[in-house]
């Protein structure tokens, strides 16, 4: 699945637990009619991926939702969802105009002072 969206917060990578677990989240918000701020998870290696990309900028999110379940000491169970991304793509905010042409140059029969080495 895909997300797209600008990122509007990039938090800094946290450590937990003892055996060095990483993970760092993304806020990205949809460019829909009603916009969603949506919380995006990178874990451990993902986590630097998000070095490449800044505040503002126009992005697709490769995601993918992950479900648990937990129950408490009484007794309850309860579910939650989290949402892990593991691929960013840079969408740029308008395509970049073409280089321009060299422009055509022209040369008179006097200016020609290279040797014709064509074979025809």
């Amino acid at each position: 699945m895909e997300i797209t969206g600008k990122i509007k917060q990039i938090d800094e990578t946290k450590e937990y637990g003892s055996n060095g677990f990483q993970k760092r989240e993304l806020v990205i918000t949809t460019e829909e009619q009603y916009p969603q701020h949506i919380l995006i998870e990178f874990v451990q290696d993902k986590c630097s991926i998000l070095n490449a990309y800044n505040v503002g900028q126009r992005i697709k999110v490769g995601i993918n939702i992950r479900g648990r379940e937990w129950q408490s000491p009484q007794g309850e169970v309860k579910y939650f969802n989290s949402i892990q991304g593991w691929r960013i793509d840079a969408i740029d905010e308008a395509p970049a105009p073409p280089p321009a042409a060299p422009p055509f140059e022209t040369m008179s029969e006097t200016d020609n002072e290279t040797p014709d080495d064509l074979p025809f």
